[in-house]
């Protein structure tokens, strides 16, 4: 029986990688999480330099998910190739390295440092707001996404990942913009903005007011969203948003998304990616399927 995939020209050893925001860089969940039997570990989104966050409080619970304002904190660039990329070497698992910035030459920044680098792939988060353009996300107007995209490539020496916002009108045309872009693969969905009010401090829940809804809750529209950016291009697709149970990815593959990422169920369940794994073969297994790719996209 075959779980191993073909993600963009990098050989995955099953389909199932951890959600950036979710896992840190491994560290924290090694006492948890075998982390050789992952297809891949994706990283927390990593800067030029160093991001202190927004204020606190910046996380609160909702029916059948979470919101967060994080602001994507992190130790920069350079702690990261010193601390994390270290770590991870130890494991016999691939490498995606979620890179953020605030503007174009940020994301250029860390994509030239990294092709220094023995990772194997970049996911370029465009959901960060772009203060050349008044604070709209890069990846709310499909200009900017091919824009932003042609020009990671022109640096990039591994292949790129366009992670694409879901707070947008039509996401398959976001999906074909990454595509002419020249994007190796895409990743959705990152999360939804929400809101939530503390109805006995009479203010909202989070400093931020707003913040990225994630979670079991939001899995329907991502199913849907990967469903039609798979059928608008002809890139490989990474599927995620509120994947909880091994039965909840294999929707994502069946709407076509080759690799799957388990995000939000990282934190009330630590084994929840081997779950994920183990179900996915128990499924195989059940029901005569010897190739996982026989179930990407067999649902149109």
């Amino acid at each position: 029986m075959n779980l191993s995939v073909d993600f963009a020209g990098v050989r995955m050893k099953n389909p199932v990688t951890t959600a950036s925001g979710t896992f840190g860089s491994g560290a924290e969940y090694k006492d948890f999480v075998d982390l050789n039997r992952l297809g891949a570990v994706t990283t927390k989104g990593v800067a030029s330099v160093p991001w202190e966050g927004n204020p606190t409080p910046r996380i609160c619970e909702t029916y059948g998910g979470m919101l967060n304002a994080i602001g994507l904190q992190n130790p920069g660039i350079d702690l990261f190739v010193e601390r994390d990329i270290p770590f991870l070497k130890q494991y016999d698992t691939n490498i995606i390295v979620n890179v953020c910035g605030r503007t174009q030459e940020e994301y250029i920044e860390v994509v030239e440092r990294l092709a220094e680098q023995n990772v194997d792939m970049l996911e370029i988060n465009i959901s960060c707001p772009n203060v050349e353009a008044g604070g709209i996300a890069f990846g709310q107007k499909p200009k900017l996404v091919e824009e932003i995209t042609g020009n990671i490539k022109k640096h990039a020496k591994q292949p790129v990942i366009m992670k694409l916002s879901p707070n947008v009108t039509d996401i398959a045309e976001m999906a074909k913009a990454a595509e002419a872009g020249g994007a190796d693969a895409i990743s959705l969905i990152n999360t939804l903005t929400g809101m939530k009010i503390d109805i006995n401090r009479r203010t909202f829940a989070l400093a931020n007011k707003t913040g990225g809804m994630s979670g079991p809750a939001v899995k329907p529209v991502a199913v849907r969203m990967v469903y039609q950016a798979a059928h608008a291009v002809n890139i490989p697709v990474l599927g995620m948003g509120g994947i909880m149970t091994a039965e909840d990815a294999l929707e994502f593959i069946m709407a076509g998304a080759s690799m799957v990422a388990v995000g939000t169920a990282n934190f009330n369940n630590p084994n929840a990616t081997m779950d994920v794994i183990e179900g996915i073969a128990d499924f195989m297994k059940g029901n005569g399927v010897e190739d996982i790719n026989e179930l990407v996209g067999c649902v149109s």
